[in-house]
């Protein structure tokens, strides 16, 4: 499994990726939901200050302080520079919790700065803000999560497997690779379609599509199925394509644009995958 995902366009939003322990913003009824799980997670990270997607923060910090868990270990809360909103709320969660028995870290973010995850063995993973067109007055950002990989130099390519490796043992590793950082998955925030070039080469795609049909938008504050499409079908390199963040009027038409998406990308290899507004979403 790979996410947890509950996402109700305007009540609330929150994606746990669970390789890296992380959650991607702190709607309402997190904790509820995710129960002691929340004590595994080690980074929060959140995408711009609207009430559903940081309304249960608050919950998430007081549960982990009080209910039955694992306090070593850091939570670290990374949040868009200068994002009023979100400042103005985690005031208020420190102040109504003087007393935390474990460490919390509290950072901003600029777009493009990296934040290390995690490294096991060969690979090295990150994340890296960028920024995303939601409401004028509002900062918001979307995220990439990277992972460094290494690749053959283009020198050694006809080389026997045997030979590299006498080759590794004489020269190093390092000697024979190149390091290359690879988009495991992009995650929009409330945004518009995202540009082709920030999908690019993504393996999971998730993105908020409020808006199944675009003649139901009044304001251009977030993102339509056709446009969607229309950005995913020119990328290159998408495996999967999750759309969350969905309006409830659509709750009973799920399935019927699921189709008409797989419809659309079947061709590309990509799967699909759309969030009920309902449901507890898990994969």
């Amino acid at each position: 499994m790979e996410f947890r995902i509950f996402s109700k366009a305007l009540y609330s939003t929150w994606i746990l990726y669970r390789p890296e322990r992380m959650l991607i913003d702190a709607g309402e009824g997190v904790s509820t939901i995710l129960g002691n799980s929340v004590f595994a997670i080690k980074d929060v990270f959140l995408t711009h200050g609207h009430v559903d997607h940081i309304s249960g923060l608050w919950g998430l910090v007081n549960t982990r302080n009080n209910a039955m868990g694992d306090r070593e270990k850091t939570l670290r809360i990374h949040y868009p520079l200068d994002n009023r909103r979100i400042e103005s709320l985690l005031r208020f969660v420190v102040d109504m919790n003087p007393s935390l028995r474990y460490e919390m870290e509290i950072t901003p973010l600029k777009p493009g700065q990296e934040v290390f995850l995690r490294q096991a063995g060969s690979f090295c993973r990150s994340i890296i803000p960028f920024r995303v067109k939601h409401t004028p007055s509002e900062i918001s950002y979307g995220y990439h999560i990277m992972e460094e990989r290494r690749k053959l130099k283009e020198e050694y390519t006809a080389l026997s497997q045997r030979e590299l490796s006498e080759l590794a043992k004489e020269k190093g590793r390092d000697s024979i690779t190149d390091r290359y950082k690879k988009k495991l998955v992009t995650i929009s925030g409330d945004s518009y379609a995202l540009p082709v070039e920030e999908i690019n080469d993504s393996e999971t795609v998730l993105h908020e599509c409020t808006f199944l049909n675009a003649e139901d938008r009044r304001n251009q504050n977030h993102a339509a199925f056709d446009e969607i499409m229309k950005s995913v079908t020119m990328a290159r390199g998408i495996k999967r394509l999750i759309l969350y963040h969905i309006s409830s009027r659509y709750s009973s038409q799920i399935s019927r644009w699921k189709k008409r998406a797989q419809d659309k990308l079947d061709n590309l290899g990509i799967d699909v995958l759309l969030v009920h507004p309902e449901r507890y979403f898990e994969i």
